[in-house]
């Protein structure tokens, strides 16, 4: 059997590992208990130490690695639980390509983010000239919404994509590990509390972990913002503009009825919606109805029925856009 974490692979060929993509040598335990295990692998490929923590609704993993070879393959798995990782490369690099979602996902020295990629099927390739060590958090889904239900937009919009199973992560371009982050990541692997405080002791640590990257990434997305923009009341006018569209996904209205039912001005409304979301209005709606549409498909649904559903003028006009999106027709996705 092969494992891996989320920018590494470890190999096995026994024992009870479970996942490819965000691995998982025990799920996260019921009731008070904290676990943890620390051990060496040697392999064809790899040499690999790992330390796991585990405690209820949080799996911990630190790894370092020193790859043998360049390339991986992962393989996809569906009977682990739903998580949300806090992804931390301390040094060393690589990249994995996920042919699920069609998505590159780049891990660098001394940078994170917070990844939702509940399935992973594709190609890793990695620095085979210095070790590669990381440092995950990885929350249970239901946990992960909880904590970020009344946070920045940022982390709520990343859980509302989450909470439909959408593949999602906090930005698309990572951010440094700041000098908190790493004496965080260090108090939890020195803890020496008993079990009862530490538990209590490493979850306010993670939990404090997803603060940091929250506030981080929340004043990269100030920074980039023209001036304009800043404002708390013209954010929550495109966030406001991008649940409607969403909403009236169906008879989406003009730029210029948008602006006036949101309260902006449309120079407001184009400009900020794509430093917000990275994509033009009528871009992010396009690739919301197709993604929807995906979805409806695989549940079963006819293409004459989901092209109508969706407001394309015709099937000819859906498939024509879903071919361009996934690479692939209506037709042969339904098999």
């Amino acid at each position: 059997m092969i494992i891996a974490l989320m920018g590494i692979n470890v190999g096995k060929d026994y024992g009870a590992w479970k996942r490819v993509g965000g691995s998982f040598d025990e799920f996260p335990v019921q009731g008070g208990l904290v676990t943890e295990r620390k051990e060496k692998y040697n392999f064809s490929f790899s040499d690999a130490e790992l330390v796991q923590i585990n405690i209820p609704d949080i799996y911990i993993v630190y790894g370092d690695i020193m790859f043998k070879q360049q390339q991986m393959y992962f393989r996809p798995t569906y009977d682990v639980p739903d998580m949300i990782k806090l992804r931390f490369t301390l040094s060393g690099n690589g990249t994995i390509f996920n042919r699920v979602n069609k998505q590159k996902y780049i891990f660098n020295s001394n940078q994170q983010n917070i990844i939702y990629m509940p399935e992973l099927d594709g190609t890793g390739e990695y620095d085979t000239g210095h070790s590669y060590r990381f440092f995950e958090v990885h929350f249970a889904k239901e946990k992960f919404l909880q904590l970020a239900e009344h946070s920045t937009r940022a982390l709520q919009l990343l859980a509302d994509y989450a909470d439909t199973g959408h593949y999602t992560q906090l930005a698309d371009q990572n951010l440094p590990i700041s000098w908190a982050m790493q004496n965080c990541i260090r108090d939890i692997l020195n803890c020496e509390y008993p079990e009862g405080l530490k538990r209590l002791f490493i979850e306010s640590k993670c939990i404090e972990l997803l603060v940091l990257q929250a506030e981080a990434f929340e004043q990269a997305i100030t920074q980039k913002q023209p001036a304009a923009l800043r404002s708390d009341y013209d954010r929550e006018c495109l966030y406001h503009a991008r649940d409607y569209l969403i909403a009236n996904i169906h008879q989406p209205p003009s730029v210029a009825e948008l602006a006036k039912l949101c309260g902006i001005n449309e120079f407001k409304l184009k400009q900020g919606f794509k430093g917000l979301f990275d994509n033009s209005i009528f871009g992010y709606l396009s690739d919301y109805r197709l993604n929807h549409g995906k979805e409806l498909l695989l549940e079963g649904r006819s293409i004459k029925s989901v092209a109508f559903m969706l407001g394309y003028s015709s099937v000819q006009h859906f498939s024509n856009a879903f071919r361009k999106k996934f690479a692939i027709t209506p037709g042969k996705l339904k098999g």
